[in-house]
């Protein structure tokens, strides 16, 4: 019967114990919360980055120094692609197309470097014992990004329509006044946890992008 309570408890004691190693990381290091956040969202694990992360690495991204560090990260989990390390590549795919059409314009010339290594992406083929076609998965999303990374009239598109959403949103009259007061809240919350950030981590445990534990990369 106590059970379910044991491994509620032993959840909970994980993540805390988690969130007091980023705490001192990022106390101890020169590290900035942004920095931190775009290497757990490239991480190992089966779980795609979270729209919340997502957004606030693009945010932190107009910062110069923040932004040199976010794409060095990138650059290096897309150079170490291969066909049994697969993840973290694709996990920067992921967080490279929102900061193309979210972040700085200066992101697509930053990546033409890192399109050889996205056409051998195009290639990658991989099922897993489950059935799912992950290699479709990764080509898809290595052709969206390359599209992007031409800088024509598809990455002119997608920014300006993250721009719409983003002045649609601000502008939702009182459902903006209700986040608004939310999202205060946890800027200052997140502010008290880790100095320079204005967001906190997700508990990447609610995502459903899971594939089986023989899959899973550690960092």
């Amino acid at each position: 019967m106590g059970t379910p309570f044991f491994h509620e408890l032993k959840k909970q004691a994980s993540y805390f114990f988690k969130e007091k190693i980023r705490t001192a990381r990022l106390a101890l290091t020169d590290v900035t919360p942004a920095e931190l956040l775009t290497k757990e969202a490239t991480n190992g694990n089966p779980w795609a980055p979270d729209a919340r992360t997502m957004g606030f690495i693009s945010r932190a991204a107009f910062e110069i120094d923040d932004y040199w560090r976010i794409v060095e990260i990138l650059h290096k989990r897309l150079a170490k692609f291969d066909r049994k390390h697969w993840r973290k590549p694709y996990k920067a795919l992921i967080l490279l197309e929102h900061l193309l059409t979210h972040g700085p314009e200066s992101t697509a010339e930053e990546f033409q470097s890192d399109k050889e290594v996205m056409q051998e992406m195009e290639n990658f083929q991989f099922i897993d014992e489950r059935g799912f076609n992950w290699g479709l998965t990764v080509r898809k999303k290595t052709e969206r990004v390359l599209k992007l990374l031409e800088k024509g009239p598809v990455l002119t598109e997608e920014r300006d329509r993250a721009r719409r959403i983003t002045r649609g949103i601000q502008g939702f009259g009182s459902f903006n006044l209700s986040w608004s007061s939310t999202n205060k809240n946890g800027i200052e919350q997140a502010s008290n946890c880790y100095g320079r950030s204005n967001s906190h981590y997700e508990d990447y445990s609610q995502q459903e992008d899971i594939v089986p534990d023989s899959q899973k990369e550690r960092i």
